[in-house]
Parts: C-alpha cells; structure tokens; sequence
C-alpha cells in the first residue's frame, strides 16, 4: 500500500470514530434535554460548566453536531469507495459498501447511541467540552444554520421557529431539578406544576357537580333567599325556574340586600336576578379565567353535551386549582383525605383520580371519570350499598357512604400484598 492508501484508511478509521463520538453525544444531549443542564450553571466542574452552556442553545450545538457526523460519513462513503474502485473496481465497491454499512452502523450508530442512552449522564457530561468546542468553530456554525435556513424556506410551516422549545416535561423536571439543587422551595416547585397542569384542565375536572349546587327559586322571594344566602355563606347562587336545567339568572347578595333595603323584601328573586354565563363542561379552564376576567363575571353555569346543567365554576375554584385551597375564618369544611388505623384512607368520593394516584403512588385510570366515586361507580357498574366495592391496583376501594344514588365516601384499603405501600399513602396525608 502506498502512502497515500494508507492516509485514507487511518482517515476512514478516525471519521469512523469521530461519527461515533457525535452520534453518542447527539443522543446523550438530546435524551438528557436542558432540564438537568440548566440547574448546573457556575457549578464546579468544566464539565458540568460546559454541558450547561451546549445546553443553553441546542439549537446551534445539535446542528452543528448532525453536520458535522453527516460529512465524517460521506467522507468515510466516498473514500472507501475510491479506493475500492482503483483496486478491484465495481465488484470490490460493492463488497466493501456492504462491508463498511455494517462497521458504520455497529461502531457508529448502535453501539455509542445505545450506551449513550443507557448512560446518559455520564456520556453528556464526557462529550459537553468537545461538543462545545466544535460549535465554536465559526465555518462549521454558519453552514449548518445556512442549511437549516434552506430546510425551512423548503419545508415552510409552524415548524419555523425563532428560538428553542421547552416541552412542559422539562420544565417539570427542571422544577425538580431545582428543588433538588435548593434553588427553589417545594412550593414554589408546586407553583410551577400547577401552572402548567392548568393548562391542560378543563372545567369539569373542577367544577360543583349539579348535585351539589345551592340554588334558589326564581319565584321565592328576596326576604327568603337571603335566608339561604346567610346559611351557606354564598355571594352569588343560580336562580332556577321549573327545574334545575333551567337557570334563568344568577343572584348576587349585594343586589338582595339592596332590594330588602328598599321595601322589596316579599319581590321574587328573578326581579333581580342578572343573566348567568353558560359554558361547555369542556372548556379549557384556562380559556374560561380570560373569559372571566374579559367580561367581568365571576360564576359560570356548565352545560354537558345533551345541553343539560353539568355543574357550575367561580373564579374562586379557578385561582384554587393554582394556588390551593383558600379557606377563610369562617369556612369550616371536612377533610377530603383522613388517615384511619391500620394503613387505611377514608377519602371524598368527589376526590380527584389524579389526586388519589398521586397519594397512592397507583394508576387507576381517570378517561372515564373524574372521581373516585365515579371511579368505584364505574367498576362496580350499579348503585352500591354500603360496605360494597372493588379492588384495583393492591387497594380495595369501599363505598363507606352513599347518599340516595350517590357514593359521599370511600374507605381505601390496602390488599393483603401492599400494606407497606398504603402506610407510606396514609404517612403522606
């Protein structure tokens, strides 16, 4: 072999390697995400310093990286077959392109991407200094933006964007990270998990089902509602004609109050009632605080498919399912979760599936229904008695009350094989 076979082999080797390099800092960086990353900024390590700064814009580092490995392995394609060709012509490339997938895929694709994936870590924090040496490179930066450029002018669409992304799993995650880091507190980590959870909430996950409304007939009259007003410590309460589907306004004390000052305590409520707000039960409840606060109303009346009344939302519920619960000094209201002897939980059957799975560490489904009510209604697939249940997920969930149709509470009991789960779930209420 000449001098010259011999500089392209060790340059196929060495390009070879290099793609495997990228390739495993390609996959470690993206499946690591700048959650992690971000929280180590001035931390104490080069390392750590500079997976932190590739981090910081992925959108330049990672293109430049997939640039980069492209060439290494079009270099790595054209000199092999250049050389192949002037030895043992159109037979010898075809053998050694056959030969020289095999290499490229096992030492540069599957072996560094799958320890990078099994080691992300490590692998990020290895690779960060070169990674962030080579997107410094000024020639190699320009020509992958140039040809990202080109891709979107081809390939026009919500796709362009200015800027990096951040899914809201890194943002929960770097919420953790940083609770871990004690750059932020546990609530405010909460803060930031109800925000985004919000987002995805729809008013019927939070609303007062129709069961549990107080309203007041529209025929009775001002002296008495404020009887109802007073007992349950309400502002504003649907006025309802023949039936509880039909909400012909909505009442406000303020308005009552001021009728029975001026000689109007024996009018019906309707003469003063204003008109209510009528939303899907599937609003985004983000899109029902704007509406809110847009039209100057602070109740909304819920209606389902068939055009029936769901339940109601105030701007109360709406701010609570930020902030929490906000309890004045005159509220007096039952715990939703209450820890009994022997690892059991007595819970609200209005609790919400999400809330329990997050106590109990389970997974009980919640596409069907909201509640652990509903979900125990829907096991069961009749009215339970008292003392009836089912069992899912190591638990076995009792209708302990039931109120006409309705289950009020629910006694959680751990199955036989996980007590040790539900004295953890009941230690945490």
């Amino acid at each position: 072999m000449s001098g010259g076979d011999v500089a392209a082999v060790l340059g196929v080797v060495v390009l070879v390697l290099v793609a495997g390099f990228l390739g495993a800092a390609d996959a470690a960086l993206i499946h690591l995400g700048r959650a992690k990353a971000l929280v180590r900024k001035g931390a104490e390590t080069r390392s750590k310093r500079a997976l932190a700064r590739v981090l910081e814009h992925p959108e330049t580092t990672l293109n430049t990286v997939v640039f980069v490995r492209m060439v290494c392995l079009l270099v790595v394609g054209t000199l092999t077959g250049i050389e192949l060709a002037d030895r043992w012509g159109a037979v010898g490339v075809l053998v050694g392109m056959l030969v020289l997938i095999v290499v490229v895929f096992v030492v540069a694709e599957a072996v560094p991407k799958t320890y990078a994936l099994q080691h992300t870590e490590r692998v990020a924090l290895f690779v960060a200094p070169g990674i962030l040496a080579l997107s410094r490179v000024a020639p190699l930066r320009w020509a992958a933006r140039l040809l990202v450029t080109v891709a979107n002018v081809v390939v026009p669409g919500k796709g362009r964007r200015s800027g990096p992304v951040v899914s809201e799993e890194e943002l929960l995650a770097m919420a953790g990270a940083a609770v871990e880091s004690e750059s932020i507190d546990d609530q405010e980590a909460a803060l930031i998990t109800s925000v985004i959870q919000f987002g995805d909430t729809v008013a019927r996950e939070i609303m007062v089902p129709r069961p549990d409304m107080v309203t007041v007939p529209a025929t009775m009259t001002i002296d008495d509602a404020l009887g109802v007003f007073i007992a349950h410590g309400y502002s504003r309460v649907p006025v309802v004609g023949d039936s509880l589907d039909d909400v012909v306004g909505i009442a406000y004390a303020k308005d009552l109050i001021r009728a029975d000052r001026n000689g109007q305590a024996g009018a019906p409520v309707r003469t003063v009632a204003r008109p209510a707000h009528f939303v899907p039960e599937t609003k985004p409840v983000a899109a029902l605080m704007r509406e809110m606060q847009d039209q100057k109303f602070h109740i909304a009346v819920l209606i389902d498919e068939y055009g029936g009344i769901a339940g109601l939302v105030t701007l109360e519920d709406l701010i609570e399912e930020l902030v929490g619960d906000i309890v004045d000094e005159f509220d007096v209201e039952a715990p939703d979760v209450v820890r009994l002897p022997g690892g059991q939980l007595r819970v609200s059957a209005g609790l919400p599936i999400d809330e329990l799975n997050e106590l109990l560490g389970t997974e009980l489904p919640d596409d069907d229904w909201d509640s652990v009510g509903g979900f125990v209604f829907g096991q069961l697939g009749h009215v339970p008695k008292v003392g009836e249940g089912v069992e899912a997920n190591g638990f076995r969930f009792e209708a302990e009350a039931v109120d006409g149709h309705r289950i009020s509470l629910v006694r959680v009991s751990p199955c036989a094989d996980s007590g040790a789960s539900a004295d953890r779930a009941a230690s945490q209420a």
